[in-house]
C-alpha cells in the first residue's frame, strides 16, 4: 500500500488479497455511531447523575456534551485524513513516533471493548433469564449463547452487523423517544435547578464537575467510528457527517430525557431507582407493559456489545498488521472479508472475563484510561495539524480544538482520580504495568507510518 502523505485509498489492503470490505454508507455511519453513544448507559446512568445532580442533571449532559463535542470533532478530523482500523493508536504513532504510547494507546481501548462487552453480557443474561420460558436457563448458559450469537454475526460480515447494529439503534433509540413522549405533559412540575449539597439545595462547581465527570462516558462512541474506518465508503465525508450526526441526535435526546425523568419522578426517587427509565414509565405510562421495556433495554445492552466486538476486532487486526501484534490478528476471512481470527480469540477472552465474576471495577478502570487515550489523541491531531506534508481530511478543524479537548479530557481524568475511590486508579495502574510488560514480550516491529 502506497505510504506517500495525502494519498488516501479506498481500498486497504492487509498484505495479501483479502482485504476489508467498504460497504458503510453515510446513513449506517451515523446510525453506528449513534448507536455506539447511546447504548445502555442512559437506561442506567440517568439515575446516577441525578443523585449527583439533583434535578439539574440535564445541565451536567449539556456540559458533558461540550466537553465531548471537541473530542468528537478530532475524531471526525483525524477519520477524514487517515481511515485506518486501529485508529488512534496509528495516529498516535503517527504523532509521537513511540512504540509504547502507541502500544499502550491501542491496548488499553481493547480493553476498555471487552470489559463493557463481558459486563453486558451478564447483564443481557440477567434480563433474559426474567422472560417467559428461560426462567430455569443458567444465568451463564444464557451469557455464554449471547457471546456466541455476537460473535457469529461479527465474523458473518460488516454488512450484516451494521443492519443488526440500525434494527437495534431504531428500537434503543424509539425506546427514549417513547419516555420523551409520554413524559413531555409533565414538563415545567420540577425545579431544573435543584442542587443536592449537604442537604440542601444549592449549586456547587464541585457537584457540577461530577455529574460532567459522569455523563461524560456517555457520549463516548468516537472510537467505535474510527475503527470501522477502513470500511466506510467515502471516508473523508461520511465519517465526520456520521460521527458529527449521531453526537447532535445523542445530545438531544439525553438532555430530553433528562428533563422528563426529573419532571415525571423526583429526583430523589430517581436516584434510588433501580431501573430509573422503567419507573418513568411506570409512573407516566401505566398501561404500557413492562416486559416490553425490558425488551428494548436487551436491545439497547446488546447493540452495545455489538459495536464494541466489532471495534476491538478491527483493533486488533489494525495493530497486528502494523506488526504491533501477532501476525494471526490480521488474518482477512477471504469470503467473509472479516478478521475472522482476532473475532475468534476475543471470543475465548471474553468467556473467561464473563466466568471470572465481577468486572465493573476492572471496567471503570479502563474508563479511565480511554480519558488519557483522547487525550493522547487529541494532542496527536494538534502536532499532526502542524507538521508540514500530512495528508488534508474533508473535515478539518481549528488547532485550538484539539488542544482544548486534550486539556478537558486531562482534567476528567484528573477529577476522576481525586473522587475518593482508589480501586479503579489502582486498576489502572496494574493494567498499564500489563501492557508494558506485554509490549516487552511482543517487541513489535512497526512498520513506517510516514
Amino acid at each position: 500500500m502506497a505510504k506517500k502523505a495525502g494519498a488516501i485509498t479506498d481500498i486497504i489492503e492487509d498484505g495479501g488479497d483479502a482485504h476489508l470490505l467498504r460497504t458503510i454508507g453515510p446513513w449506517q455511519m451515523a446510525f453506528y455511531g449513534a448507536g455506539s453513544m447511546l447504548g445502555a448507559g442512559i437506561y442506567g446512568l440517568i439515575g446516577q447523575a441525578a443523585g449527583i445532580m439533583g434535578s439539574a442533571v440535564w445541565l451536567a449532559f449539556a456540559v458533558g456534551l461540550i466537553a465531548a463535542l471537541l473530542t468528537g470533532l478530532s475524531y471526525a478530523s483525524l477519520g477524514s485524513r487517515y481511515p485506518r482500523a486501529a485508529g488512534a493508536a496509528y495516529v498516535t504513532q503517527r504523532a509521537y513516533g513511540h512504540g509504547l504510547l502507541t502500544h499502550v494507546v491501542g491496548l488499553t481501548v481493547a480493553f476498555a471493548g471487552l470489559t463493557s462487552i463481558a459486563a453486558g453480557a451478564r447483564v443481557i443474561a440477567e434480563n433474559l433469564g426474567r422472560l417467559p420460558g428461560l426462567e430455569t436457563w443458567p444465568l451463564l448458559g444464557l451469557a455464554f449463547l449471547y457471546l456466541l450469537v455476537l460473535g457469529g454475526i461479527v465474523y458473518r460480515g460488516i454488512r450484516e452487523s451494521m443492519w443488526v447494529n440500525m434494527a437495534c439503534t431504531a428500537v434503543e433509540a424509539g425506546g427514549l423517544l417513547l419516555v420523551l413522549a409520554v413524559g413531555v405533559r409533565y414538563w415545567g412540575s420540577a425545579d431544573l435547578l435543584e442542587f443536592p449539597v449537604n442537604g440542601t439545595a444549592d449549586f456547587s462547581v464541585v457537584i457540577l464537575i461530577q455529574g460532567v465527570v459522569l455523563t461524560f462516558y456517555s457520549f463516548l462512541g468516537f472510537e467505535d467510528s474510527f475503527n470501522v474506518a477502513e470500511e466506510v465508503k467515502n471516508p473523508r465525508r461520511n465519517i465526520p457527517l456520521g460521527l458529527v450526526s449521531a453526537l447532535a441526535f445523542t445530545a438531544c435526546i439525553y438532555i430530553g430525557v433528562a428533563i422528563t425523568a426529573v419532571s415525571v419522578v423526583p429526583w430523589r426517587e430517581l436516584a434510588e431507582a433501580r431501573a430509573p427509565l422503567a419507573e418513568v414509565m411506570a409512573r407516566a405510562a401505566p398501561w404500557f407493559p413492562t416486559s416490553a421495556f425490558l425488551a428494548i433495554t436487551i436491545f439497547a445492552v446488546g447493540n452495545t456489545g455489538l459495536i464494541n466486538y466489532i471495534t476491538t476486532s478491527r483493533l486488533l487486526y489494525g495493530m497486528a498488521r502494523d506488526k504491533r501484534l501477532p501476525g494471526m490478528f490480521a488474518a482477512v476471512h477471504r469470503k467473509r472479508r472479516t478478521p475472522h481470527k482476532a473475532i475468534f480469540v476475543i471470543l475465548l477472552i471474553l468467556a473467561a472475563l464473563v466466568l471470572s465474576g465481577d468486572i465493573s471495577q476492572l471496567a471503570s478502570a479502563t474508563v479511565l484510561l480511554l480519558l488519557l487515550v483522547f487525550t493522547a489523541v487529541n494532542g496527536s491531531l494538534a502536532v499532526l495539524k502542524l507538521r508540514p506534508g500530512e495528508p488534508k481530511g474533508g473535515f478539518e478543524i481549528p488547532i485550538f480544538v484539539p488542544a482544548l479537548g486534550s486539556v478537558v479530557c486531562f482534567a476528567l481524568f484528573l477529577a476522576r482520580v481525586g473522587s475518593g475511590d482508589w480501586r479503579a486508579p489502582a486498576i489502572s495502574v496494574a493494567l498499564l504495568v500489563f501492557v508494558v510488560v506485554l509490549y516487552v514480550f511482543v517487541k513489535p516491529k512497526a512498520r513506517s507510518t510516514v
